[in-house]
């Protein structure tokens, strides 16, 4: 700066030029911003389904291994089998649904 922009060899950036530079890059970085904010929600959504999987695999494998354990097939009413297995019975008039632990859902037609 002592010898003034006569002195400088290195080419220089006019202003208005500098200014459409840094609007462009602004524009890019909101742009990223907003699909990283995109991939992250992504990313929540696939962890949260992931965990119901295997939650809903973890009960199944439970409800197999309550079903293993019984020696014999089941002629009477159980208490402690419904209670470990099912988690509620619905009765319509021509029906009822019985929903299991894991999930699953069974129509008993009456």
């Amino acid at each position: 700066m002592e010898h003034g922009p006569t002195a400088c060899d290195t080419p220089t950036i006019q202003e208005p030029d500098l200014q459409a530079a840094v609007v462009h890059s602004k524009k890019d970085y909101n742009s990223v911003a907003d699909e990283i904010d995109r991939l992250r929600k992504l990313k929540q959504n696939v962890l949260v389904e992931s965990a119901e999987r295997e939650g809903l695999k973890q009960r199944i494998r439970e409800m197999r291994e309550i079903l293993e354990q019984q020696s014999t097939e089941v002629t009477e009413y159980d208490e402690l089998l419904v209670r470990r297995l099912i988690e509620k019975v619905e009765v319509y008039d021509e029906r009822f649904e019985v929903e299991f632990k894991s999930g699953a859902k069974v129509d008993v037609v009456r």
